[in-house]
């Protein structure tokens, strides 16, 4: 019995892998590789929804009231710029500014070298330490209002734990804002410096140890350049909280004595909520929100954080 011919393909037919003619095939299914880029807009829709409703809408009606005169009945009326002439020729603006500057910076300092150095704590392994972190974590969960309620009653000059008056005089007063304002965020700001301790790579520790590197080497020549863009991200968000300090002044000090302790949003406060001229505070929370937009952008170009270059050097 003879052995069966192979069957030839006809002429100006493509041949497949074994010889054969090639089957005709169906349109081809696109990878999962090549469909998990594509954009999902619609994911961040409701994301982008309530910023609008809740951020740009209240600043674009707060920059638009800035050009009226309204005392919060009737209808507003136009005045042009009158309102931002009035917040440049005003002298309580410009202490108020330079209060500000001022909170803003020691704030910095205060909350961010202990932020820093507990978070690096919080990051290693000692005994306890998920439990202690838990605990100090606390004040952050209150709110605003009632730290500053609490610590007015503890720095009472005649029913509290320092039988002085401290909130009476300009700088105890200031110090106590930057102390109760650093009480309730540097458990947040531990935080975020625990996590970007925790990205660090132990090889790193690991060679410098070899070398001969102690603790305190290890840390300026290894952790502190490594957390740098975490610094960066700690101090634009200390910046823009400290620009919007309010309950801590109103409750502690309403910012006094005398207009010592009178920042931005509490000269806000006053035009709006004491005088009634709500074109006039919403020029200053207009101005507000310009200068720390203006802080934010010049923090991320000169840090570089911008580029988003990786701090995993040499991985």
């Amino acid at each position: 019995m003879s052995a069966p011919t192979p069957t030839k393909a006809p002429v100006g037919s493509p041949v497949g892998e074994r010889g054969g003619p090639e089957l005709p095939r169906g349109p081809r299914k696109r990878s999962g590789a090549a469909t998990a880029g594509r954009p999902h807009a619609v994911w961040a829709l409701p994301g982008v929804l309530f910023f609008a409703f809740f951020a740009v809408v209240p600043m674009g009606l707060a920059f638009y009231l800035s050009f009226t005169s309204w005392d919060g009945l009737g209808d507003p009326t136009p005045v042009g710029l009158d309102n931002w002439r009035k917040l440049i020729n005003d002298d309580r603006m410009v202490q108020s500014l330079w209060l500000t500057v001022l909170l803003t910076a020691a704030s910095w300092v205060f909350q961010t070298v202990i932020a820093l150095l507990l978070g690096v704590w919080a990051a290693g392994r000692q005994r306890n330490r998920a439990v202690l972190s838990a605990i100090f974590f606390v004040p952050f969960l209150l709110s605003s209002t009632a730290i500053a309620l609490l610590f007015y009653a503890l720095l009472d000059p005649n029913f509290g734990i320092i039988q002085q008056n401290i909130l009476g005089s300009s700088s105890g007063a200031f110090l106590a804002i930057v102390f109760v304002g650093g009480w309730q965020f540097i458990p947040f700001h531990t935080l975020i410096y625990q996590g970007g301790a925790r990205q660090i790579p132990e090889v790193l520790y690991q060679a410098a140890a070899i070398d001969g590197a102690g603790r305190y080497r290890q840390f300026f020549s290894i952790t502190l350049p490594q957390l740098r863009h975490t610094v960066t991200t700690s101090t634009v968000l200390m910046v823009v909280g400290s620009l919007t300090y309010f309950e801590t002044v109103l409750i502690l000090t309403k910012g006094g004595p005398g207009t010592d302790t009178a920042i931005l949003p509490y000269l806000m406060y006053e035009a709006g909520f004491k005088s009634y001229d709500f074109g006039y505070a919403s020029a200053i929370a207009s101005f507000l929100v310009l200068v720390a937009t203006g802080l934010s952008l010049i923090l991320v170009r000169l840090t570089g954080f911008g580029g988003m270059r990786s701090t995993r050097e040499g991985m």
